[in-house]
């Protein structure tokens, strides 16, 4: 997709749109200091830089960076060089973060990250990993939603709008043959944007009919009685889409790459430690949610929402290009040109390293 006029008009549009997000509770972070791991004797800086600061979300779908903090797999790959890190409730402010140089690596959702990328022109991020697919369900009350023919003419809550939730509800609604104006959410179905906090209030309240929304979330509106309609998985082919990528500076990534290097070590070897001890792994992340929110998940709502997220190093590449086009088709946005949103390189070195199979970039790698 070369660069032309009508990127630049997207640029345009993009700019008069809120941010493409995948959000959580709302806006801001917390600057945090990694405690828990401990710098090994001897440990040297890697290439004498005294610390990287990483962002993440406060979601199990984060949850790579989540037990990555709290297991010190990333402290141990950066040896003496110090993991500093901030915690995030919407795609807006990493971005913001990393624009600024307040972080230099994050974990985050794919809306964003195209929003972000595009609005730069292409100059401010890369792509470097991936790290969780799935983890997203519609959930409804089963009292006003029996079949999903009875979601027309209801009101479903999404996270924020144009976010990767509300992109993906609006493309499943208009391919039922609804109508739904995406700006004001209002048409054979009424979108209702809530934030994540908030939904299950709204559910209770009866406010909302249903929520198309990321986990835990989706698993706290089950245990107030609601019933998952769709699983978002079952959209997608072999079940797997992008729901968290891991992206960093492009300035950081040149400047500092044996860092970039050992972060994704760390979250390599993360993702195989969560995947060969799910249940140890499930605890470290709500032992971190704890630690950086004050509150831990309830067994009823961690336990199921851990199940529906597979944490995984590539970054399915081609499911980023399917939701970007999704948000074309739903009028949220213009074609992007993502070219060079990639750069798999560093990723693909440590795999080759651990003995793992490389991953690739769907032909949107950096030349």
């Amino acid at each position: 997709m070369p660069a032309s006029s009508a990127l630049r008009r997207s640029l345009a549009v993009i700019a008069a749109l809120p941010l493409l997000t995948l959000a959580a509770c709302g806006y801001g972070s917390q600057a945090k200091d990694d405690g828990e791991a401990k710098v090994a004797a001897g440990a040297k800086k890697i290439d004498g830089l005294d610390s990287v600061k990483i962002g993440y979300f406060g979601n199990l779908t984060h949850g790579t960076a989540l037990v990555g903090v709290q297991k010190g797999f990333f402290q141990k790959a950066l040896g003496a060089t110090k993991v500093d890190r901030a915690t995030f409730n919407a795609g807006p402010s990493e971005i913001e973060a990393l624009n600024s140089k307040s972080i230099d690596i994050g974990w985050i959702g794919p809306s964003p990250a195209i929003n972000g990328y595009t609005k730069a022109a292409g100059k401010n991020l890369r792509i470097i990993g991936g790290s969780a697919s799935g983890g997203v369900k519609l959930v409804v009350n089963p009292d006003k939603i029996k079949s999903l023919k009875d979601v027309k003419g209801k009101r479903i809550a999404t996270p924020q709008l144009g976010n990767t939730q509300d992109v993906a509800f609006l493309n499943w609604a208009a391919e039922q043959g609804w109508k739904v104006d995406p700006q004001s959410g209002k048409g054979d179905v009424t979108v209702v944007r809530s934030d994540n906090k908030v939904t299950p209030d709204a559910y209770k309240s009866g406010s909302v009919d249903g929520a198309w929304v990321p986990e835990p979330t989706a698993s706290k509106l089950v245990a107030e009685g609601g019933k998952v309609l769709l699983d978002e998985g079952s959209l997608w082919p072999d079940k797997k889409f992008v729901i968290t990528n891991i992206i960093v500076r492009q300035e950081f990534l040149k400047e500092h790459p044996k860092v970039v290097e050992a972060v994704l070590k760390g979250s390599v070897e993360t993702n195989k430690w969560i995947n060969a001890n799910p249940d140890q792994a499930k605890a470290a992340a709500n032992k971190q949610l704890e630690e950086d929110s004050g509150k831990a998940l309830p067994a009823d709502v961690l336990d199921p929402a851990w199940k529906s997220i597979q944490f995984t190093d590539d970054p399915l590449a081609s499911t980023l290009n399917t939701e970007a086009e999704h948000a074309v088709k739903a009028g949220l946005l213009q074609k992007p040109d993502l070219n060079g949103i990639y750069d798999l390189a560093p990723l693909n070195k440590v795999l080759k390293a651990e003995g793992e199979p490389t991953v690739d970039d769907a032909g949107l790698g950096a030349k």
